[in-house]
């Protein structure tokens, strides 16, 4: 399966954002139970992070992204890639 990258920047103050942060951590708990091997964190140096998953297309991999509490609650702003793995 491919393989999918978020990258995103957060658009709202912390407070805010750590509201949607549980639901966030479910919704990849629940995307790791469904076998997409999601992960996801947060950049040390700058506003924003990363989630990195599996999905069978990119239609796929909008739908999940579409569903993620950070999204849904306006918490950020991000780019959808499809990652290409070279080395494993």
């Amino acid at each position: 399966m491919p393989w999918f990258v978020k990258i995103e920047e957060g658009i709202v103050d912390k407070p805010t954002f750590d509201k949607s942060v549980p639901a966030h951590k479910a919704y990849i708990q629940d995307l790791i139970a469904k076998g997409h091997q999601a992960r996801s964190g947060y950049w040390i140096q700058k506003r924003g992070g990363m989630m990195l998953f599996e999905a069978s297309s990119m239609e796929e991999a909008q739908a999940i992204v579409a569903q993620d509490p950070l999204v849904q609650n306006g918490c950020v702003k991000y780019e959808l890639y499809e990652w290409r793995v070279v080395v494993q």
